[in-house]
C-alpha cells in the first residue's frame, strides 16, 4: 500500500516536471524560501529490504541539491539568519535552510564534506538520548528484527499478531503493518513498551542502534565547533509529543535543550519536533516551544516559507528530500512549491 502511495506521489512530481507546470506556479507558490529536511546521508545500499529508505539520500544527491540551489541563486543560510529575515521582512533574496534530524554519525562522515564544498551552513537536530547511547531508534530496530527472521510474533496493545516474512516483499508488508500498529497506539509510552517487549522476545538490545549510528556527545562537541554547523534540539527520547501529558511534553522540549547546552556549552535556539507530523505535534506543542523561547521550531508538515510565516515561528513546515525520489530533475519541482501546495490544498500555512 505504501509503495502504491510512493508511486502516486512520484507520478505527480513527474507530471509537474514534464508539463512544466512547476515553472508556471513557482512565482505564486515558492514563497520566500524553504527549509529542507534530511535524516541519513550515506552511500546507497543494495539490500532489497529497506523500509526506511525514504529517510536517507546519497552524498551525490545532496551535492546535486546544493548545486541546484547555487545555480538558481538561492542563499543557503543558517536558521538564525532565516529568523532575522522573517522578523525584519527582508526578502530581497530567496533562501534555503538545510536541516538533518536525529544526530546520525553519517551527517559528519558523508554530508559534511558536501556542505564544506559548497560552503553551505546546516543544522543537526540532536535527540539527547541518542547521543547518550541509550536512545531507541525503534523504526531501524524494527527493520533489523524483521530482516533477521522469517516469522515475527508481536503483542501490540491487547492483540497478538503473527507475520510470515520469509521474502523481501513479505518483510516490507510486515514492517508497514507493525509500524502503523505501533504508531497508532494511544498512550505516550505504549510504543516504547511494545517495542521493548518485542526486542526481549527476540533477544535484541533496543538501544544498540543509537550507539552504532548516532553521534556521541564527544563527537558532537567537536562537530559543534565547525563554522557551518548549528546544533538544534530534537527531544530527549524522540517521543510522540502529542500523545504525552503536558508536563512530559514540556520536559521533552525544554530539557532536551538543557542537556545539549550543558554538554556542548553553547546556546540552543532551534527545535525540531520528533516525527513532526500532525499526529505528533500540534497547537499545544507549538505553544510550549514558543513559551520555552525557541527562535524557531520545525515540523515535518510539507510546505514552503512565506512572508507570513513570521507569525508561526514554532510551526514551520519543511520540504523533505525523500530517499524514494532521488532524481535531479525533480529538484526544481520540489523547490517550486507546486507539490507542497497541492498536498496542502493550496493553503499557504498549516499551523493549526
Amino acid at each position: 500500500m505504501k509503495q502504491l502511495r510512493h508511486n502516486i506521489i512520484r507520478a505527480g512530481l513527474e507530471t509537474l516536471y514534464f508539463t512544466g507546470a512547476h515553472r508556471v506556479l513557482r512565482p505564486i507558490l515558492a514563497g520566500v524560501g524553504t527549509i529542507l529536511m534530511l535524516h541519513n546521508v550515506r552511500p546507497r545500499l543494495d539490500d532489497p529490504f529497506q523500509p526506511n529508505r525514504h529517510l536517507e539520500v546519497t552524498p551525490e544527491f545532496l551535492r546535486a541539491t546544493l548545486r541546484h540551489l547555487r545555480d538558481n541563486d538561492v542563499d543557503v543560510i543558517t536558521l538564525d539568519e532565516m529568523h532575522r529575515r522573517l522578523t525584519e521582512q527582508d526578502f530581497s533574496r530567496r533562501f534555503a535552510c538545510i536541516t538533518l534530524d536525529d544526530g546520525y554519525r553519517d551527517n559528519r562522515d558523508f554530508a559534511l564534506a558536501a556542505f564544506e564544498e559548497f560552503e553551505a551552513p546546516f543544522t543537526i537536530y540532536v535527540t539527547s538520548d541518542f547521543a547518550d547511547g541509550r536512545g531507541r531508534l525503534w523504526w531501524i530496530t524494527l527493520q533489523r528484527l524483521i530482516a533477521r527472521h522469517d516469522r515475527i510474533e508481536a503483542e501490540i496493545g491487547d492483540e497478538t499478531f503473527v507475520f510470515d516474512c520469509a521474502t523481501p516483499p513479505a518483510k516490507q508488508l510486515t514492517f508497514e503493518r507493525l509500524h502503523d500498529l505501533l504508531r497508532g497506539l494511544p498512550g505516550g509510552e505504549d510504543l516504547v513498551e511494545a517495542m521493548a517487549a518485542l526486542c526481549r522476545r527476540y533477544g535484541f538490545d533496543d538501544t544498540e542502534v543509537s550507539r552504532e549510528l548516532c553521534l556521541t556527545w564527544d563527537e558532537l562537541r567537536s562537530l559543534a565547533t565547525h563554522p557551518l554547523v548549528t546544533i538544534g534540539a530534537h527531544g530527549i527520547s524522540h517521543a510522540l509529543l502529542a500523545k504525552q501529558s503536558e508536563p512530559v511534553a514540556t520536559e521533552e522540549i525544554t530539557q532536551s535543550r538543557a542537556r545539549i547546552e550543558q554538554q556542548l556549552g553553547r546556546e540552543v535556539a532551534h527545535l525540531a519536533y520528533p516525527y513532526g507530523d500532525r499526529s505528533a505535534a500540534g497547537l499545544r506543542e507549538f505553544a510550549i516551544a514558543r513559551a520555552a523561547g525557541f527562535k524557531t521550531a520545525v515540523t515535518t508538515r510539507p510546505g514552503m516559507i512565506f512572508a507570513g510565516s513570521c507569525a508561526h515561528m514554532t510551526a514551520l513546515p519543511r520540504v523533505s528530500l525523500n530517499g524514494n525520489y532521488q532524481n535531479n530533475r525533480l529538484l526544481p519541482v520540489l523547490m517550486s512549491g507546486a507539490a507542497t501546495a497541492m498536498w496542502n490544498s493550496f493553503r499557504l500555512f498549516d499551523a493549526a
